[in-house]
Parts: C-alpha cells; sequence; structure tokens
C-alpha cells in the first residue's frame, strides 16, 4: 500500500525529458535543422541571456572510421546528430541539456554552482526505504508520458527529409528503451529484408562504456527530475560467482510466476509491464522502425539459457582477468581484438585467454544471456530493469571500466581517435543523445563526472555508509515498534476502563433495592415449543 501512495503522490510531480525535443520536431525547425529550444528561465534560446549556453553549428569528426561499415550517407545515425540538425545548444560554464536549462553531471543547485558526489551502493547494501523508493521511480518513470521528448519512429528519408515528421509519445522508462534500441539497429538499406546487421553504433567497439556511461548518467539524472529527489543513485548487483539470480525476488525485481516460469510473479510490479522495441528480426524483415507499440509482457527466466550461448554468470577471476589486461582496446577494435579489457569485459573475449571471437559469450554478454527473456536480445534488453540496475548488470559493469581506469591511469589519448568502427572515434558524438555528447570525453574517472561507487570507496568509507544504511533500517523498525507499542498501551486502556465500567455496574445492581418480586405472565398451558409460552415481565 505504502509503495502505491509514493507513487501515486510522485504522479503530482513535473514528468522529464530525454532525446528528440519537443520543441524540434516540426516542419519549420526539421526544415531549418536547427534545435535550440527556448530555456524558460529567461526565454532566450539556450537560456543565452543569463549565460547558459548559446546556439551553435555542429561540428563533427572527419577522422576515418574502420572498414566494418561500407556505405556512407545510408544511415541516420552516421555523423550524428547532422542528418536532422547541424545547429543546436552549446552550453556554458556547469550548464547541460537540450535548452542549457540543466546542470552538468555532478552539479547542483540553481545556477550549477554546487559541486556534490553521488554514491551508487550495492542493491542489497540499500535500506527497506531506498528499496522501496527505487522500485517506485521505477514504476513511475514507466507510467509518466514525457513531457519534452519523444521517440523517432520513422527515417529522416521516411519523414521526406521533415516534411512529414514521424514522432511518437513515449513513458519516460520507454524512451530510454527505445534509445538502447535505435543506438544498436540494424542499418536499414532501403526495402524489406535488407538491412546491415554488422553494425552498432553503442556495441562491440570501444564506445560501448563511454556509450553505457552516459547512458546512466543521463537516467539517474532524468529520475532526479522527475521525483525531486536530488539524491537519488541507481544501484548495482555484484554478480560475480553468483549462481543464481540474487535480484529476482519479489522486493525487488520480480520473482518468476508459478504458472508461467517464463514470466514476472504477479506479486511484483513489473509483473504488468508491457515491452516495446523487442522484435529486432521482424523489423529488419519488414524494414522498419520500432514504432513504440506493446509488443507483450516483460519476459525472463534466469539460468534456463542455452549453454552453448555462456556458461553462466561471471566469476571474480573473469573480472580480475580481465582488468589486468594493459589495453583498452586493439586490432580492428571490434568483436575480432585480442587481450583487449573492452572486448573482454563486453563479453566477446575470452575471459580466461584474452582472445576475441570467444566460442561462448562471457562477462556483461553472459549475463544478458543467462536471463533469459527480454534481456536476451540487445536491442530490447533495456525493457527488464535488471539491465537498468544491476546492470545492476549495466551499472556493475561500469564499476570495471572505472578500477581499470584506476589502475592502469591511461590518458585520454588511449582512446581510439581514429579507425574505430562507426560511431566509435573519440570525436564522434554518441547517437541519440541530445544533448550532444563526444565518446572520448567520457573516458575518464567517475569522479569527474560527480559520482563513485561504494564498491570502489575504502574500507573505512564503506563501513560507514553500510551502519548508515543499518541504522535507517532501525530507525524504521522502531518507529514501527514505538507505533505499536502506543497502540497496544491504547487498546490495553482502552479494554481495562471497559472492564471497570462493567465491574462498577454489576455492583451496582447488587447493591440496589430490589420491589416485591413480580409473579411471570402465565398466558395458558401451551407447550414449552410455543412461542408465547411464557413472557417474563421486567420491572
Amino acid at each position: 500500500m505504502s509503495l502505491i501512495l509514493l507513487t501515486f503522490s510522485l504522479q503530482l510531480l513535473k514528468s522529464t525529458y530525454e532525446q528528440f525535443p519537443r520543441q524540434c520536431i516540426t516542419r519549420e525547425v526539421l526544415g531549418s535543422k536547427e534545435c535550440c529550444p527556448v530555456w524558460e528561465g529567461d526565454g532566450s534560446a539556450c537560456g543565452a541571456r543569463s549565460g547558459r549556453g548559446v546556439c551553435g553549428d555542429v561540428v563533427v569528426s572527419d577522422q576515418p572510421d574502420g572498414l566494418q561499415y561500407p556505405f556512407k550517407g545510408i544511415d541516420d545515425r552516421e555523423r550524428w546528430p547532422t542528418v536532422f540538425f547541424n545547429r543546436t545548444c552549446r552550453c556554458l560554464q556547469n550548464f547541460m541539456g537540450h535548452n542549457c536549462g540543466d546542470c552538468s553531471f555532478g552539479y547542483f543547485g540553481t545556477n550549477c554552482a554546487e559541486r556534490r558526489e553521488s554514491i551508487r551502493k550495492n542493491i542489497f547494501h540499500l535500506s527497506a526505504t531506498e528499496r522501496q523508493k527505487f522500485i517506485s521511480y521505477l514504476n513511475l518513470a514507466k507510467n509518466t508520458m514525457s513531457q519534452d521528448y519523444v521517440m523517432a519512429t520513422g527515417t529522416y528519408s521516411e519523414m521526406n527529409n521533415g516534411t512529414m515528421p514521424m514522432f511518437l509519445n513515449v513513458s519516460i522508462y520507454d524512451l530510454f528503451v527505445w534509445m538502447h534500441f535505435y543506438v544498436s539497429r540494424h542499418a536499414m538499406l532501403g526495402g524489406t529484408n535488407n538491412v546491415w546487421r554488422q553494425v552498432d553504433f553503442g556495441h562491440w567497439a570501444p564506445a560501448f562504456l563511454p556509450w553505457h556511461r552516459v547512458y546512466l548518467l543521463r537516467w539517474e539524472h532524468e529520475i532526479r527530475k522527475l521525483t525531486g529527489d536530488a539524491s537519488f543513485t541507481i544501484p548495482y548487483w555484484d554478480w560475480r560467482d553468483a549462481q543464481d539470480c540474487e535480484v529476482c525476488t519479489d522486493d525487488l525485481m520480480g520473482s518468476q510466476s508459478r504458472l508461467n516460469p517464463n514470466l514476472i510473479s504477479p506479486s511484483s510490479v513489473f509483473s504488468s509491464w508491457k515491452v516495446i522495441c523487442s522484435r529486432a528480426p521482424e523489423y529488419s524483415m519488414r524494414g522498419v522502425l520500432c514504432d513504440g507499440r506493446e509488443e507483450g509482457p516483460l519476459l525472463r527466466n534466469p539460468g534456463k539459457h542455452d549453454r552453448n550461448l555462456a556458461v553462466g554468470l561471471p566469476t571474480a577471476a573473469n573480472v580480475e582477468f580481465a582488468l589486468n589486461l594493459a589495453q583498452y582496446d586493439t586490432g580492428d577494435m571490434d568483436i575480432t581484438a585480442n587481450m583487449s579489457f573492452r572486448n573482454t569485459l563486453e563479453g566477446f573475449g575470452d575471459p580466461q585467454t584474452g582472445l576475441g571471437s570467444a566460442a561462448k559469450l562471457g562477462m556483461h554478454a553472459a549475463v544478458h544471456v543467462f536471463m533469459n527473456g527480454s534481456m536476451s536480445s540487445v536491442q530490447g534488453s533495456a525493457n527488464d530493469p535488471i539491465f537498468i540496475l544491476s546492470v545492476f548488470l549495466l551499472s556493475h559493469t561500469i564499476v570495471y571500466i572505472i578500477q581499470w581506469l584506476r589502475r592502469h591511469q591511461p590518458d585520454k589519448s588511449h582512446y581510439p581517435t581514429t579507425n574505430a568502427p562507426i560511431g566509435h572515434n573519440s570525436e564522434y558524438y554518441m547517437a541519440p543523445f541530445i544533448p550532444l555528447y563526444r565518446n572520448g570525453d567520457y573516458f575518464l574517472s567517475s569522479k569527474d563526472m560527480g559520482y563513485e561507487y561504494s564498491y570502489l570507496q575504502d574500507p573505512g568509507q564503506q563501513f560507514i555508509d553500510n551502519v548508515a544504511s543499518y541504522l535507517e533500517e532501525v530507525r524504521v523498525l522502531w518507529l514501527w515498534l514505538l507505533g505499536a507499542a502506543v497502540l497496544g498501551a491504547l487498546c490495553t486502556s482502552v479494554l481495562a476502563i471497559w472492564l471497570a465500567a462493567v465491574r462498577a455496574c454489576v455492583l451496582q445492581r447488587t447493591r440496589t433495592p430490589r420491589g416485591p418480586e413480580k409473579q411471570p405472565l402465565i398466558i395458558s398451558t401451551d407447550t414449552e415449543g410455543s412461542s408465547d409460552s411464557y413472557r417474563a415481565m421486567m420491572s
């Protein structure tokens, strides 16, 4: 009941945004190719009057891409975002956002001058209140329509070069599902069943980790805006050496249904969730993009996966092997890369030998396969909230890039500037984000972006945080016990008063003098079974 009440109260707050700004999807704006929305704070484009930003030309890199994608001018994600827009807001100082109305990652306050580090905690170290809020926030995002952003349901060509806009309203959570679909979808070459599958602007290459870091930062940022909870952080699940899905319980991500093990238990809020953008083979066959329609319930059957694809969840030894690899990426910087930290962590490098194109998937990819359901498709995997959380799967995968950066301390030049697969060079803007982010700018410490993982804190700080969560549990339990004690005392007092009143009444009756005894009124000699056999009169 408290979960329902919390979700209902949060729905009264203002919604949030992501991706194509609503102000930039009209024929006029698409025709001008200028997406510089007005910031409501001062009524100027990009908040220029307040010094927040300016509307400027988008300058994209001309550095050569790898040979994996042999086309030019075919896909809207090429040279992002210039197919749609060649002018966008360029935010200044600590400001960020499609109209420079937000604060950069790690900054807070009206003028974005407050620097603050947020801590992402282990899901099992959250207090009961924190866990409940987390699930409520997820469900709220799933059921709240974005007020500022929409998703594209067609290519720029299908939109007749912007004269026939094809965009759709979508919930905040599903907008992130669509974004993950869009970055990883096949390139459409025209017509039915005519796609190029060897392309992904967010996976299988160097930008896998920077792109997903920004993705999580944006998601975290949007939840804060949606709920007004500036202290919110994404928790993680440490899946090393786990034998099963430890977070698949009804108070967390949902257990299995007893009626159908592929479904979520009806005791979980996630049992009512519907998925979108989950049918990649169908889209490829038809030559279309995801249109945002619901495609059935969320599916998950952890541990019942195809063992020919992956053995099981990663081990601590697998993680340590990957962390010891000195090169971030190697060779062609794709799934064939040998002794590549990125490729091994992503799951295409063998976590025991480091050789690319491994016979079975490992690390991050193995967790996808292990979940055996909606998460097992790259394009539709974000439908399962475990993707966001543990990611838990994703969130905990990001822990390891941070560890690797701290262990090896590479400078920014270590990230490839040329010849990476298309979309992955350091100066490439990440599709489909607006505002714009470059890959190489997020090849740096988490502290520079305003967050840290409790997993990486020194033992003393971890102890303090764990004690704080424990004390929160105790505080909640103490309030419950105190309330129960007060209620018990109140009930006892009421009962005592009632018994005293009854006793006094009985004593009063025994002490009151009685008048002459009256004889019962004998009606007749009717039998005992008659309804009028006798009637007593009382004075």
